[in-house]
């Protein structure tokens, strides 16, 4: 079982001291006991979650909906719980394998109040347990190689993880999200980290003027599901994606990182960092640094050759900018002169922009 707070971050934020009294009363009032009732083994304690390892898939099951009925009109905290049966291995203070990576996806799909349950555990249960849940739909989950059939529980709650398209127009400027880094560390808590890089890269990326950057809220909505990056694009209305993963493992990282144009699906840039943990923070930091000033350039030069294959009476002002230093870069006298072409025809039309006229100048003095 794997079992987590909903909205921790936000609730922290709006009040830390009433927030943790909180989570004091849930384990010691109802999530320690019922545990312990239903012959639970809590293995790992994160800040906002648990892992909990049960003698059999009945004993999860019904410690799961007994906490979830405990925490009904709850005003503060709500849980999201997925159970998974499967091969685990044990490790010093930690757990590994299929059924920790099924519960935690599981867990990460769930809604507040919610249990999902696999079609692993839902064939190993009774008749008469078996028809508290409904559903058994299958899904395709993130970094999991087969589609898992998904139960419900309450029954008449819903699982959706699609989301709702609006197909939002492009922006002037060019647009990114970056989407939460896959954990594959086989180890749950270490979705604190991988956010943690998703977060700070995007933040980096918001301080360009140049960039258009999704917020987090908005681009978080897709962790732990399979999704397309196209549809992506189309749904947050941006030319971009970032997405990346983190692996953990001893006292070293590696983090892989890809940007992607959205509409075409193909990849513009990607790299790999390995570091050592002894500061994660700075780690953090310096993996965000790198990404950031990475995607800036790549983002920049990509447009520039989306741009040049473009009639220039369909182009806005930046776009024609773009497409002037795409000629201007390449340093060549038959490239030079397109560039100053572009710049002038745009002056005489429009006046032109300041970056416009810049951009003519540089190159006339230079």
């Amino acid at each position: 079982m794997v079992a987590d707070v909903v909205g921790y971050s936000q609730l922290m934020g709006a009040d830390q001291n009433g927030t943790l009294e909180a989570l004091r009363q849930l384990r010691g009032e109802l999530f320690d006991p019922v545990v312990a009732n239903h012959r639970g083994n809590v293995v790992k304690r994160m800040g906002d979650g648990w892992i909990v390892e049960f003698p059999s898939i009945t004993d999860a099951v019904a410690c799961s909906v007994a906490i979830q009925n405990g925490l009904k009109g709850h005003n503060i905290i709500k849980l999201r719980i997925g159970v998974h049966t499967g091969e685990v291995v044990f490790e010093a203070d930690d757990v590994f394998g299929d059924g920790v990576n099924i519960a935690a996806r599981l867990e990460a799909l769930a809604k507040p109040n919610q249990v999902l349950i696999s079609d692993m555990a839902h064939n190993s249960l009774d008749a008469k347990t078996a028809k508290q849940f409904a559903g058994g739909e299958t899904h395709e989950l993130k970094n999991i190689d087969r589609p898992v059939g998904v139960w419900r529980w309450p029954a008449t709650s819903k699982v959706d993880p699609t989301i709702v398209p609006t197909n939002l127009a492009l922006p002037d400027k060019p647009s990114i999200a970056v989407l939460p880094f896959d954990n594959i560390s086989s180890c749950p808590e270490q979705e604190y980290f991988a956010d943690g890089i998703a977060e700070d890269v995007t933040t980096a990326l918001s301080r360009n003027r140049e960039l258009f950057v999704i917020a987090r809220n908005s681009s978080f909505t897709y962790r732990g599901k399979s999704i397309d990056i196209r549809t992506v694009g189309q749904e947050l209305g941006v030319r971009f994606v970032l997405e990346g993963s983190v692996r953990r493992a001893s006292n070293r990282v590696r983090i892989t990182a890809q940007l992607i144009e959205a509409n075409t699906d193909s990849h513009v840039w990607a790299d790999r960092y390995d570091r050592p943990t002894t500061d994660i923070f700075e780690v953090q930091d310096e993996i965000t640094i790198n990404v950031a000033g990475a995607i800036g350039s790549e983002i920049r030069a990509a447009d520039m050759r989306a741009v040049a294959r473009r009639g220039v009476d369909e182009l806005h002002s930046w776009e024609l900018l773009m497409k002037a230093y795409w000629h201007i870069h390449k340093i060549n006298p038959e490239d030079n002169f397109k560039g100053q072409e572009i710049c002038r025809k745009e002056i005489a039309a429009s006046g032109g922009t300041a970056e416009l006229h810049t951009a003519l100048f540089n190159v006339n003095s230079g």
